[in-house]
């Protein structure tokens, strides 16, 4: 592994992560709000002989810094960014890969550089406005206005608990009764999320979040006609699986991969069927041999 900064086109420092087979093609992860590439742990592991990962830390996220302007922490932005990064290694085309809002990051950036982009992976994410459809309802999305208001009004506050709470046995507990499946993931794999997610600050996850629910890529996936396998777990209360259907029903070139019992943590606890469904995929389009 190799680890490297580098500036944003508007001085964020960023940093990047470089794994794999060296010469290898080069596949970018597109982590989800608030994560730094825990989800990633089997893929990278089951790959890495045969393909080069960058994995970038969105801006606000990880090791990279905070952005000097609240108004970048957009799905555009995050998606300029992935471009800025893989122009620096002089990469020229790459495979996709994004969890959770990684789906929208990825499907934004594959937009503005289709002919760069030899395939997407869609992996238990939206392409549009996933507060609308969280847990199969639109209260998420009504109540993010306020939820953002009160947060914003008490900024140090909302830190203090924020390190306190995140971090704790019932925050496991509560992932595990209510979205991920507890019976299929090992603790060692959640904790990071949860973890990270503690030294993140909330108000840059709120401006995030802020941006995430109001983000759309409808408009333009006829126009993505690289293939793409999109995995969707049958238990995913975040993204359920019919978003991931009708975005493989909206763009050209797509097929569907169900994830029997998989959640929105599917590449965690399935790992094996995840990575193997990609091998194939992947051998079949000529990116692996």
């Amino acid at each position: 592994m190799s680890s490297h900064v580098i500036d944003a086109a508007d001085g964020t420092p960023l940093s990047v992560r470089v794994t794999g087979q060296e010469g290898a093609p080069v596949v970018v992860l597109c982590d989800g709000i608030g994560c730094d590439g825990y989800i990633w742990k089997y893929v990278q592991r089951d790959f890495g002989d045969r393909l080069r990962f960058i994995h970038p830390h969105y801006r606000g996220h990880g090791l990279s810094a905070l952005p000097a302007d609240d108004a970048t922490l957009t799905i555009e932005q995050l998606a300029d960014d992935i471009w800025h990064v893989v122009d620096h290694f002089e990469v020229d085309n790459v495979v996709l890969w994004g969890h959770s809002m990684g789906v929208q990051v990825t499907l934004e950036a594959a937009s503005r550089q289709p002919g760069r982009v030899r395939a997407l992976l869609p992996t238990c994410g939206a392409f549009e406005r996933p507060l609308d459809t969280f847990h199969g309802n639109s209260y998420a999305s009504q109540a993010l206005p306020w939820v953002r208001s009160f947060l914003l009004a008490r900024p140090d506050s909302v830190r203090r608990f924020w390190q306190k709470a995140v971090p704790t046995e019932f925050s496991y507990w509560l992932a595990t009764a209510t979205e991920i499946n507890g019976r299929m993931i090992r603790r060692e794999d959640f904790s990071p999320y949860l973890e990270h997610l503690a030294r993140m600050d909330p108000l840059v996850f709120t401006h995030l979040l802020h941006g995430v629910a109001n983000h759309s890529t409808r408009r333009y996936l006829a126009d993505l006609t690289m293939p793409a396998l999109i995995f969707a777990g049958t238990r995913d209360h975040f993204t359920p699986g019919s978003l991931a259907a009708e975005l493989a029903g909206l763009m050209p070139d797509a097929e569907l991969c169900e994830i029997p019992g998989g959640s929105h943590t599917a590449p965690l606890e399935l790992p094996d069927l995840v990575t193997l469904r990609a091998e194939a995929f992947l051998e079949r389009i000529g990116i692996l041999s």
